[in-house]
Order: C-alpha cells, then structure tokens, then sequence
C-alpha cells in the first residue's frame, strides 16, 4: 500500500498490528482455561494484583514467572517458548529433529516399546498425527489399502477416516469417527494450531458410509470405552485406545510424541491376533 504524505512532506505508512504482548498472552491463554487472576495468582504463589500488572503490561514478569505462569496454565511447550520471545527472553525448549543423533536412545525406546507389544497395533504421532513410528500390528491393519494413503507423511488420522481408507472397515464408523474429531477440537482449542485445523477440516469433510449397524463384539465384553470396531480379513476385530505423552518434556518434538496402543477388547480379538504370530 502506498504512504500519505503528510503536510510536511514526510511519508506515513500504515500502521502495522504489534505483536502481542506477553500480558496479553498470558491472559489469553488464562481465559482459555477458565480461571480468574484470583485462581492463578494461588496456583502460581502470587498475588491477583500483580498477575493484572503484567496481563495490562504494567509489570515485565521474570523469566522464572513466565515459566511459572506457563507451567499452572498448562501452555504447550511450543507456546512457552512464544511467551519467552514476548517477555524478551531466548527461548527455553529445542525443537530437535526425531532422526537426529541426539535423539538416538529415545527412537530406540519408541522401537522397542511398539515392537514388546506386539501382535497388538501401536503407533507414534506427531502433534498433526503424521505416524512416526509404528509396529507389526498397525501394518497388519493397513494391509490392501491404496499405495497414495500409504504414501510419506503416514497421517493416521486422514487413512482412518478417508473413504478409501480404513473407514469402509469400521463397523462403528460414526461413533469412532466422532470421538476423533472431538479429540481433534480439543487439541485445536488448546494449541490454536493452524496445521492441525487444516488438517481437522480436511477429515472431517470426508463423506461418511451408511452401514447398517454397530457390529457386537464376539463375546460379551466390560463397556469399559468405546471400541473400535473393524474388519480384517473376514474377522471382526474390538480395541480400545491408550495414548500417552512423555512426562515433563524440554523438547518441543517430544512434547508433540504421543504413543497411541490398541488394546484388545474381547477374547475372540486377542485369539486371532495371537494366532497370526504363530
């Protein structure tokens, strides 16, 4: 855009949004959880008054406070490193490369941990769900699929729910289907992540299948969540998901990792998975 001139002579540009201010920050994401400056100042061992100076810009918070401030609010780790930059600090966390050589003993672990659990599925995500990682029994699942799905970047989230995908194999396609873009929302609310918004409104416009019916689990089992339900090789196969994260992590790669298994849910799933390792 073109400057005015101004009456002197002199050339005016339009003014460009600042960036936002560490206050401003820190409010935002206080207001995302929910709680007052009351409940944060407790949390965090300060005081109300002082939490409102710095969320209005009249306090520069220390370093320490800002990781405070960071840690009770339950920031990602990403972010903490932009609420760093906002208060003039270097950022604190690495974002380091999973196949670099530093990272050597945790792709170890990961390996070993997917290959202990064996014949069961398991797979590592990053934070946009690209698979970095995966087992024997996650191939299993994937088998017969179409080459393009199978492609590099692996998205777990785009091959199970693409019509061309793992979709056509679930029996309970619509239950499933809902608990992962929920999942997907929450994550979206709490890390405001433009990738991951892409890639939510990219699934979640994938046509859905009628099918007739949930399928029933061979035997009766415990409804301790919900399954999911889907077609191997003319079997039907039950499994509930666990995911876990690395505890207190200082890199931004392993604090997106998150370790998804797929635990059997009836005895006729663990029979037949341990019947293709024999």
């Amino acid at each position: 855009m073109t400057g005015k001139k101004a009456p002197s002579g002199t050339t005016i540009t339009p003014d460009r949004a600042a960036p936002p201010t560490v206050g401003a920050l820190l409010r935002t994401w206080r207001e995302r959880r929910g709680i007052s400056q009351l409940e944060l100042a407790g949390r965090a061992d300060s005081s109300s008054r002082h939490i409102s100076f710095i969320e209005t810009g009249r306090s520069r918070p220390s370093e320490e406070m800002v990781l405070r401030l960071a840690d009770r609010l339950d920031v990602p780790v990403r972010e903490r490193n932009a609420l760093l930059l906002a208060a003039g600090y270097a950022p604190r966390y690495a974002r380091t490369p999973l196949d670099a050589p530093t990272m050597e003993t945790l792709r170890e672990g990961i390996q070993r941990l997917l290959t202990g659990y064996e014949p069961y599925p398991a797979l590592v995500v990053d934070a946009t769900y690209d698979v970095v990682a995966a087992n024997r029994g996650i191939a299993m699942l994937l088998d017969g699929l179409p080459e393009h799905l199978l492609e590099p970047p692996l998205n777990a989230m785009r091959i199970t729910l693409h019509p061309q995908g793992l979709a056509p194999r679930i029996r309970n396609l619509r239950e499933w289907r809902g608990h992962l873009l929920a999942q997907m929302e929450r994550q979206i609310a709490l890390a405001r992540s433009e990738p991951l918004r892409a890639l939510y409104e990219e699934v979640a416009a994938y046509p859905v299948a009628e099918r007739p019916g949930d399928a029933e689990p061979a035997e009766p089992v415990a409804n301790i969540a919900l399954p999911l339900v889907i077609e191997h090789d003319g079997h039907v196969l039950s499994f509930v998901s666990s995911i876990a994260t690395f505890n207190t992590p200082m890199d931004v790669t392993v604090a997106e990792l998150a370790i998804e298994t797929m635990l059997p849910a009836d005895p006729a799933t663990v029979k037949y998975l341990r019947s293709l390792g024999d």
